[in-house]
């Protein structure tokens, strides 16, 4: 992955205003990629595309996925040659208290998505690589030791993880019918869980221990058995850029990608925040606090990414003790009130960096 390639391309990212989409568009930006945005108003205060300074550098548009008319008319005015697709309802519990709404984001948003793009076409214009991104929950969960393949079945069980294998199945079936004849490249990312500087998100672990240190308090954590691929969340945005770059460039490489860490970086929740305590010091602890009675959420989960390896000759650049090291100094110079903009842009130059040595 080169990010000079997107000096000067046209890119346009859903769901810019959230964790990932901030991280990716700081990314884009500083390649000098002309950059439109589309999604929500950021869903938690604080969030961190307010503070990336990230607005005055991009087209920032703010509109529902689930609003064909309003999203058409932002990606016609882009006219976009490469398109990340990362708007959604993202939290598993939250989709257990508003599954509609979650179907609504997550299943109708690719809908809308994709018929931009076909319409596009129809236009005499479309983007040459499009990439959904789904999720590592979308398989058909079996609570196996070993790690899915992109080839296995998809059928998420909670309302989050099934959207998202439906938004998966939407996505092969508009690449079956429309763009078979190659003219737009399409492929999926299925990722593992992130961590890194700037979640706040509700019900999600990382942000759950900086709530929690921020106010002098043990760390609750509901589910410290649960097995996840964790990565930090520059390892997957490098791999959408690579993958959106490389089937731009060849179509060939179009297809459906595992994106998950090595099998030492699968860690329980315990032994994820374990290592938030003693990489943050002073003092942080937590306890186990398991609900009786909680919603379902898949108990041992793990990828194969042997096909992405194979493919790109991709690797990880940064194990969990990286990972959590630059979690956590993102974490203190937030509370500090410091330079988030120029955090980010110093954790993303000694991410490439370590990927140039690799």
């Amino acid at each position: 992955m080169d990010l000079r390639f997107y000096q000067r391309k046209r890119i346009f990212v859903t769901g810019h205003t959230g964790f990932k989409g901030s991280w990716l568009c700081r990314m884009l930006i500083g390649a000098g990629a002309i950059v439109t945005g589309y999604s929500l108003d950021p869903p938690t205060a604080p969030d961190l595309f307010s503070h990336a300074d990230l607005a005055p550098h991009m087209t920032d548009v703010r509109g529902d996925i689930r609003d064909f008319a309003t999203l058409w008319q932002a990606f016609s005015q882009a006219r976009p040659e490469i398109v990340l697709h990362l708007a959604a309802q993202p939290i598993v519990r939250e989709s257990y208290r508003d599954p509609l709404g979650t179907y609504e984001t997550n299943v109708m948003g690719t809908v809308h998505l994709l018929e931009c793009v076909r319409r596009a076409k129809a236009e005499g214009w479309a983007p040459r690589s499009v990439l959904n991104v789904t999720t590592d929950k979308v398989y058909q969960n079996r609570e196996w030791c070993w790690g899915y393949r992109e080839d296995e079945p998809l059928d998420g069980f909670d309302p989050y993880s099934n959207s998202k294998s439906c938004s998966e199945l939407v996505t092969h079936s508009y690449k079956s019918s429309f763009f078979a004849d190659g003219s737009v490249a399409i492929s999926t990312a299925r990722a593992g869980n992130v961590i890194g500087g700037g979640d706040f998100a509700v019900d999600r672990i990382i942000p759950d221990c900086l709530r929690a240190v921020e106010k002098g308090q043990p760390i609750a954590v509901r589910n410290p058995h649960s097995t996840r691929p964790y990565q930090h969340v520059l390892e997957p945005l490098a791999v959408y850029l690579m993958i959106a770059q490389k089937q731009y460039e060849d179509g060939r490489f179009q297809g459906y990608y595992n994106v998950g860490p090595d099998e030492c970086d699968c860690l329980t929740t315990g032994e994820l925040v374990d290592l938030f305590c003693r990489t943050w010091g002073e003092d942080a602890r937590w306890e186990n606090r398991a609900e009786a009675n909680a919603p379902h959420e898949a108990n041992f989960l793990k990828l194969d990414c042997s096909l992405l390896k194979s493919t790109f000759g991709w690797k990880p650049r940064w194990h969990m003790a990286e990972c959590m090291a630059m979690t956590c100094r993102f974490g203190k110079v937030w509370l500090a009130g410091g330079d988030i903009a120029g955090e980010m842009d110093e954790e993303i130059r000694n991410f490439l960096a370590e990927q140039s040595e690799k």
